[in-house]
């Protein structure tokens, strides 16, 4: 099997668990029976520029979004700052649209679905996000039919999921898709995550 580069969107006032979890279940996820990791991944921003979580933690990503053309997966998180300040940010929206024509995988995190509605990759598909945000996504974007009381939505290119720890059993489902339920299993025990996925 090909590794797969595996990008995960930052910006200021992320929700850390979000952006955190699926990068501990790429960055754990090896090859069954090899130890080769089965994801390179990497953070990505805007500009490069450091980054101030929610909560305010501190982080550094690896790249820009100019860098990144060869990604396979696209993580978009949620937080304040997904909902209610880069949904108004167009250089980021449009990159974010343009990366469903080259990455395999688009998937949001909680009100990281605020983001896919915006640059249009979820109209006329099923999805969801964080269970507060349920309704206001669904007023916004009414040709989206919205999914309740589950964790993820997989329709395809395009995969969403409730808030926060929701996005470890969506990366666990991600990991099982490309790498096979054995490899997801055992990334799973080692990170001692016993839900669902």
């Amino acid at each position: 099997m090909d590794r797969k580069n595996a990008g995960i969107l930052l910006f200021n006032d992320v929700e850390l668990l979000d952006f955190a979890g699926p990068y501990e279940v790429f960055s754990t996820t090896f090859f069954t029976d090899s130890e080769e990791p089965a994801f390179l991944v990497r953070t990505v921003s805007q500009l490069g520029e450091i980054i101030t979580s929610r909560n305010g933690l501190k982080v550094i990503p690896d790249s820009t979004i100019f860098d990144a053309h060869d990604l396979d997966i696209l993580i978009v998180p949620g937080g304040y700052g997904a909902e209610k300040v880069e949904i108004h940010n167009g250089v980021l929206v449009e990159w974010i649209r343009s990366q469903a024509g080259r990455a395999e995988t688009i998937a949001s995190v909680c009100t990281g679905a605020f983001l896919l509605a915006k640059a249009g990759l979820l109209s006329g598909r099923e999805a969801t996000t964080h269970w507060k945000r349920i309704d206001i996504l669904q007023r916004q974007y009414p040709d989206i039919g919205m999914v309740r009381d589950r964790t993820y939505v997989d329709t395809g290119k395009v995969v969403t999921s409730g808030g926060v720890a929701a996005g470890i059993a969506m990366s666990l489902h991600l990991v099982e898709r490309y790498v096979g339920r054995e490899a997801a299993l055992e990334t799973a025990r080692d990170m001692e995550y016993n839900g669902d996925f």
